[in-house]
């Protein structure tokens, strides 16, 4: 019988060679390292140096195939092994149309690597005892508020940087789209509808930046300014910030860059500050590299402790399950504080972030901390696949000396997905003989929404148009049937080719009452009333 809380045989705990229960049979001995590790920790795939070298060495061609594969303007990759940085280089350009190449010191903007980075900034707050991964928000911002009162006292940051607050998914983003800053959209948290607390994982960036918020403020300092105190001066990553200023200031820069048809074009119009803890941080591969290096070292960088161990495990250990699995024989999906946690194939843990913005950049990172091996991937694209099937085909390559499958030709379509155009219209043609709209005054008005704020539709030389936001940001309304118009939004939730109905309703005919904004309506809060 097995001791299930070991969760192994007693003989593989013990490294005892097993037999059969007939004596006339005899099972060959198990290949184990001697002393053996403890059976969570135990793999039975070695890998040589040999083979991660190896991998290295296919790396100048593996990153040239991708980016002609995908297309991108330029990329950038850098390994570490055993505390070093082993390969780091930048292919193709900055900008399209501009000669200057990408090299291993261009600076990226991280998208939600940024979380990864953001949690080791808490932890070392956590080390340092201003802080705990278990303390309520509320003892720093204590006008924080998700609609339940003891939610509201029992939220900790764990909980925001694990997604398990009940938020919905992504809340507050489409504040962020219409000009919201960050205390604007925290105030609004409230009018979300919820889901259970610690019971329900939803991916928030702004709850888990409500969370790095209190550790700023505990620390009696702004989040940006924390994070270079406590990790980027510390690790020497001078080209890296959480402020967008000093990304688009970098003399060695790469542009954000989406389609134009079959092309990329410059677009350099993600500004992700309210969100920065989630989503802003910017950096280059060598500076990814110390910061990786330093967390597969749990926290030590040369003989400094530089976050205590304690404090940052918890953070790439699971804290809640972020998908079920597939089927009763598939590997879950973890997640831990800021960290994805996961299982190669092989039973080794592999900590792990992808980010992505749909207008301009595509990144990820990824560890095996059984090897002591580090990998990330920089492009200045919006999401193609490419940093993702990079880094799985050098996981294969240094794990089993090949690749397990075309990562390229798998991780592509899901990641168009992510900044394909949305919307009910899109791909509808419009009908061949509409209701004629009432004139144009009959829709002049303010309109308002609890969450949304004021929505004004007002006349112009081209027709009628719609402002949104605390800056009054302009969408052209399309007539399209009847009391229904269209308009055309481009955001980071919205990308290019994105339609978005506007629909009116009014009683007995009078003046409409009633205004429905489609991209705001996904969590039925995108309607906007005016007096009758």
């Amino acid at each position: 019988m097995y001791f299930q809380r070991f969760g192994a045989p007693v003989a593989l705990i013990l490294g005892l060679s097993l037999t059969a229960a007939r004596a006339d049979v005899t099972l060959p001995p198990l290949a184990l390292p001697d002393p053996m590790p403890a059976p969570p920790q135990t793999i039975l795939l070695p890998v040589p140096d040999s083979r991660i070298d190896a991998a290295i060495a296919t790396l100048d061609d593996l990153g040239q195939q991708i980016l002609e594969r995908s297309g991108v303007p330029g990329l950038a990759i850098a390994v570490v092994h055993h505390g070093q940085t082993v390969y780091a280089r930048g292919f193709g350009l900055r900008a399209v149309d501009q000669p200057e190449p990408v090299d291993a010191d261009t600076v990226f903007l991280l998208a939600s690597l940024s979380k990864s980075v953001g949690a080791t900034v808490v932890a070392a707050e956590v080390g340092a005892g201003t802080v705990r991964w278990d303390s309520p928000v509320h003892d720093f911002l204590p006008w924080f508020d998700l609609g339940d009162p003891w939610i509201d006292d029992h939220v900790t940051i764990g909980d925001l940087y694990a997604h398990r607050s009940g938020l919905p998914d992504h809340a507050g983003d489409d504040l962020e789209d219409i000009g919201y800053d960050r205390r604007a959209i925290f105030d609004r948290l409230a009018i979300l509808p919820r889901y259970p607390f610690r019971a329900h994982y939803a991916y928030t960036n702004f709850g888990l930046t409500a969370g790095a918020e209190a550790v700023a403020v505990a620390a009696g300092t702004d989040w940006a300014s924390l994070s270079e105190q406590a990790i980027y001066t510390p690790l020497g990553m001078g080209s890296t910030s959480s402020r967008h200023a000093d990304y688009m200031a970098r003399p060695n820069r790469a542009a954000s860059h989406v389609r134009d048809g079959d092309h990329f074009t410059v677009s350099d119009q993600r500004q992700p500050d309210a969100q920065s803890p989630a989503g802003g941080v910017s950096s280059s591969v060598n500076d990814m590299a110390r910061w990786m290096a330093m967390v597969l070292a749990t926290g030590k960088v040369g003989d400094r402790q530089l976050i205590a161990a304690d404090a940052l495990i918890p953070a790439i250990s699971p804290q809640a399950i972020d998908g079920l699995p597939i089927s009763p024989d598939a590997r879950p999906s973890l997640y831990g504080y800021g960290f994805g946690v996961g299982t190669r194939p092989s039973g080794r843990v592999v900590i792990s972030h992808s980010g992505a913005f749909a207008l301009g950049a595509s990144t990820t990172y990824m560890l095996i901390p059984d090897l002591d091996l580090g990998i990330v991937v920089l492009s200045n694209a919006l999401p193609t696949g490419a940093p993702e099937a990079i880094a799985a085909s050098f996981a294969d390559r240094a794990e089993l000396g090949v690749d397990s499958r075309d990562w390229f030709a798998g991780y592509a379509p899901r990641m168009a997905a992510l900044s394909a155009p949305v919307g009910s219209l899109v791909g509808v043609s419009p009908p061949a003989n509409p209701v004629p709209a009432r004139p144009d005054a009959t829709y002049i008005a303010e309109y308002a929404s609890p969450y949304f704020g004021t929505a004004l539709v007002e006349a112009s030389d081209q027709g009628l148009i719609l402002r949104l936001g605390p800056d009054g940001r302009v969408l052209p309304m399309t007539h399209w049937d009847g009391d229904s118009f269209v308009v055309y939004p481009v955001t980071e939730n919205q990308p290019a080719g994105s339609i978005s109905r506007v629909d009116f309703q009014s009683e007995d005919d009078d003046r409409p009452f009633l205004m429905t904004v489609e991209h705001l309506n996904e969590n039925g809060l995108g309607q906007f009333k005016t007096h009758k």
